[in-house]
């Protein structure tokens, strides 16, 4: 009896933590939950706004008086990251998808083969970051959780995103961006004494450690501050579990053809958008809307290039970098400087009332009812679908590639 449980156990064990999860059930997972949390915290799953905060703290523990930057009494940079939920939420994020890292063994420091990918990590961050808090979001609160909210910015910003990502597919496969190959010796392999492997071990002893600090957020009376933290690590777990990365949903189809990304996350978005307006019509909630401006479109476009060239999103970015993958490090960092940048520019440079005055915030509730918000943003999302099988049956692009061959991608 015991010996049938202990492989039950070993059985269920490996079915989670052994292989990756479909992303359309990651990606419904997680518009559901994203709707959940809506409804409890009244705010969306976003990282880079909090991002734009940390690079405004730094500043002020360097000497620099931020207080008259208009961006951050847009973004609300009271207290500390550790006493926001949109801080626990991103910092949940991270431990979440350490956790199941480790739980799945599949932790290991893996540097790039080409020191060149440092700097282009670096400069897509950058830019990336800059273009996301210009639209006033990145591929969470201006794209997943923002078609949800039934914000038109959102649209605007996924066909700019799409744009930017076309044109950084482009940049990267020339021969400048790749430079020369990178060629080892090879031939002979070394075998290492690995020992036991503790990963297992040193994931659980962080849940649990994580765990008691979420439950030490609710004993003390900090009930949002453990709610944050508590959907941040399972938006962690999703993300890490399903590889999820926005970057592949564009930048695949122009690549490889590949779709199963884009179609997911499409799946997700409509899931969440039923879920939400649920939520808002339930709860008589005000959806979140963002101004759509050409602020929009032009952010849309740099972070659309900022990804590409940084090799991931933002969430890919996070569970990437919690794997081991040194490069994204620099991509992390860019991302705070290029959010940051943008906070100063807003007002110091003239970019509000340059891209941004002009624009005001539309909601598709607003426009069209409830039911007619949700039945265009289904239509479209399911469009999109469409779109993407289509163009993962009959474009491929590469070597060995045919038309029409879709049996090498799944």
């Amino acid at each position: 009896m015991e010996e049938e449980l202990l492989r039950q156990v070993k059985k269920l064990y490996s079915t989670w933590f052994g292989s990756y999860w479909s992303p359309y059930l990651v990606m419904a997972l997680a518009g559901i939950l994203s709707a959940v949390y809506f409804g409890i915290t009244h705010t969306v799953w976003a990282v880079t706004g909090e991002f734009t905060r940390f690079g405004g703290h730094i500043l002020e523990f360097i000497g620099v008086d931020v207080s008259d930057w208009a961006y951050f009494d847009l973004v609300h940079m009271n207290g500390t990251t550790w006493t926001r939920t949109d801080g626990w939420i991103v910092w949940g994020m991270f431990i979440g998808a350490l956790i199941t890292i480790l739980l799945s063994s599949n932790f290991k420091i893996r540097m790039p083969r080409q020191k060149r990918r440092y700097v282009q990590g670096f400069a897509g961050g950058i830019i990336a970051g800059f273009g996301a808090r210009l639209a006033l979001g990145c591929n969470l609160a201006a794209f997943f959780t923002g078609v949800p909210q039934f914000s038109l910015h959102s649209w605007i910003f996924i066909v700019a995103t799409g744009a930017g990502t076309f044109l950084g597919a482009r940049l990267v496969n020339t021969r400048w961006w790749k430079g020369k190959p990178v060629l080892k010796m090879g031939g002979t392999v070394s075998f290492l004494k690995t020992g036991k492997n503790r990963q297992p071990l040193l994931g659980g002893m962080l849940g649990l450690a994580y765990i008691a600090l979420i439950v030490y957020f609710y004993a003390t009376g900090r009930t949002m501050l453990g709610t944050a933290a508590l959907f941040g690590a399972a938006f962690g777990i999703l993300i890490e579990r399903g590889q999820i990365c926005f970057t592949s949903a564009f930048r695949d189809l122009w690549i490889s053809g590949r779709a199963t990304m884009t179609k997911a996350i499409a799946v997700g978005m409509a899931v969440s958008s039923a879920a939400t307006l649920i939520v808002i019509l339930v709860y008589g909630l005000d959806p979140i809307t963002k101004i759509a401006a050409p602020s929009t479109f032009i952010g849309g476009l740099l972070f659309g290039l900022g990804i590409v060239m940084a090799g991931g999103c933002e969430t890919g970015m996070m569970y990437r970098l919690m794997e081991g993958q040194v490069v994204f490090l620099p991509v992390f960092i860019g991302n705070i400087i290029g959010a940051t940048a943008l906070a100063y520019a807003w007002d110091h440079m003239g970019i509000f009332n340059l891209l941004v005055k002009s624009g005001s915030p539309i909601n598709l509730i607003t426009v069209m009812g409830p039911a007619g918000a949700l039945i265009i943003t289904l239509l479209v999302l399911g469009g999109g679908f469409a779109v993407a099988a289509y163009w993962q049956k009959n474009y491929r692009f590469g070597v060995g590639f045919k038309k029409g061959d879709a049996t090498h991608v799944r």
